[in-house]
């Protein structure tokens, strides 16, 4: 169910790019978005791993000077039937986790100390089964595919503005030469600027949302049992809101990587309504009540 909604916004996001390189300059603007997104994808496969490892000031850590994180990583990495991903350590005290690699052989598992701290052994076994399960389920390749689209849509109403400023794309008047063809066109414009870009997001961040709840999922059934998982997710939730990464624009790009939101936000309570649920569309993460009542009832219906 998770892969079916997943490729449903996918293709969803698939149609805003071609509606947005429509708007942008009809079909030069469609091949134009289809040049920069293949460009841009080339880029996020080989290099997007190197970066966020970069961005986070992780550093790669040997089994000699972390035995205990490199048996808890090849322990679940047999488990979940993966090659041993290289170990990464971020020396931070805020509590959080990512993976990241274009494929399971190449893949990076990177953990906080303040993580390690916090969590005791059964609890970090589940986070790692939970990174694994990315891994497993090829996460970070769709979501590089999708920040790419979203890339492509922000470069195209980026352009837009420029488009407004020296009289369109290609010349004014690019519906046709009259007054209501250069409006269509402004509208269009207009448009592709302030709701294409808004769009892309919501849907990108939907799709985060539902790569999390597949990856707990996965997690649990990796370790065969979701409870440890579930009290991690509580213990990060709170230590993050305690100690949260600073909001900059690396930690901002990088939020939705990561097990539960860097930035200390709050999670959103099901009976928050209205002002709530808009928030909700932009939120990188599901709310940790639902995640963590999801995976507790994986025990009942087991």
């Amino acid at each position: 169910m998770s892969w079916l909604k997943t490729f449903s916004l996918l293709i969803i996001l698939t149609v805003l790019v071609v509606i947005a390189g429509g708007l942008a300059g009809g079909l030069p603007g469609l091949i134009m978005a289809g040049v920069f997104a293949i460009l841009m994808n080339f880029f996020a496969f080989w290099f997007s791993d190197k970066m966020a490892l970069r961005m986070a000031g992780a550093k790669e850590v040997t089994q000699q000077e972390q035995p205990r994180l490199h048996q808890q990583v090849a322990q679940v990495a047999r488990l979940a039937n993966l090659p041993m991903p290289r170990v990464f350590l971020i020396e931070n005290d805020s509590p959080n986790a990512f993976a990241t690699g274009r494929s399971p052989k190449k893949a990076v598992v990177a953990v906080t100390t303040g993580m390690q701290r916090l969590l005791n052994e059964e609890e970090l076994k589940g986070v790692i089964a939970h990174e694994m399960a990315h891994v497993k389920n090829r996460d970070m390749l769709i979501m590089s595919i999708v920040a790419v689209l979203a890339g492509v849509i922000a470069f195209l109403a980026f352009m837009a503005q420029f488009a407004l400023i020296f009289g369109g794309m290609g010349g004014r008047g690019r519906g046709g030469g009259g007054g209501y063809g250069a409006i269509i066109g402004i509208v269009g414009l207009l448009l592709l600027i302030f709701l294409m870009p808004m769009a892309a997001s919501v849907v990108r961040f939907a799709i985060s949302r539902t790569r999390e709840y597949a990856a707990d999922e996965t997690g649990a059934n990796i370790l065969k049992n979701p409870l440890p998982l579930a009290a991690a997710l509580e213990k990060l939730d709170s230590g993050v809101r305690r100690r949260p990464l600073k909001a900059t624009s690396t930690n901002e790009a990088m939020a939705h990587m990561y097990i539960v939101n860097p930035l200390g936000a709050r999670s959103q309570h099901p009976e928050e309504e209205g002002a709530s649920r808009f928030v909700g569309l932009f939120s990188t993460h599901p709310p940790l009540e639902e995640r963590v009542r999801r995976l507790r009832n994986m025990i009942m219906f087991s």
